[in-house]
């Protein structure tokens, strides 16, 4: 990877739906191989996919949420499961197994209060867990999806 597939990477996370001949004149480059260098990157796994990103608010979904899970469990098998079934719940924006005290960190987004205790319930009533704590995100202060190269 060199720095025009840095440049190329950085103009793709600001926005994605840009054409390629757009990208290719911001980089100096013409349509095609700039196509053929997007095409790599994606073959090579490092643009795993393009998307939309939603406004939350204004699609109704006011609450995000900071779950910390601790379990006494933790053999392959029974996370595989937890996984597959957390995995599978709509409103887990993130989900990620942790090292220190806690086990697992999911960030959820709810429409109110009301959503998320639903939410709640069919989560503790997966399995067995030893500790689920929710923090409550008060504001939004920075929110990006774009990485820093």
């Amino acid at each position: 990877m060199d720095d025009t597939d840095r440049r190329i990477l950085r103009i793709l996370q600001e926005d994605s739906s840009q054409s390629t001949s757009d990208v290719a004149r911001r980089v100096g480059l013409s349509a095609s191989p700039c196509w053929k260098r997007i095409k790599r990157m994606q073959d090579d796994g490092l643009i795993k996919r393009q998307t939309a990103v939603l406004d939350a608010g204004r699609l109704g979904f006011g609450l995000t949420v900071f779950v910390s899970i601790r379990t006494g469990e933790h053999s392959k098998l029974w996370l595989e499961e937890f996984s597959e079934r957390i995995t599978a719940m709509p409103e887990v924006m993130e989900f990620h197994r942790m090292a220190g005290e806690v086990d697992y960190m999911l960030k959820v987004i709810a429409q109110d209060m009301e959503s998320f205790d639903e939410f709640y319930k069919r989560l503790t009533g997966i399995t067995a867990l030893t500790e689920v704590t929710s923090r409550f995100s008060m504001e939004t202060i920075k929110e990006t999806t774009a990485l820093p190269i």
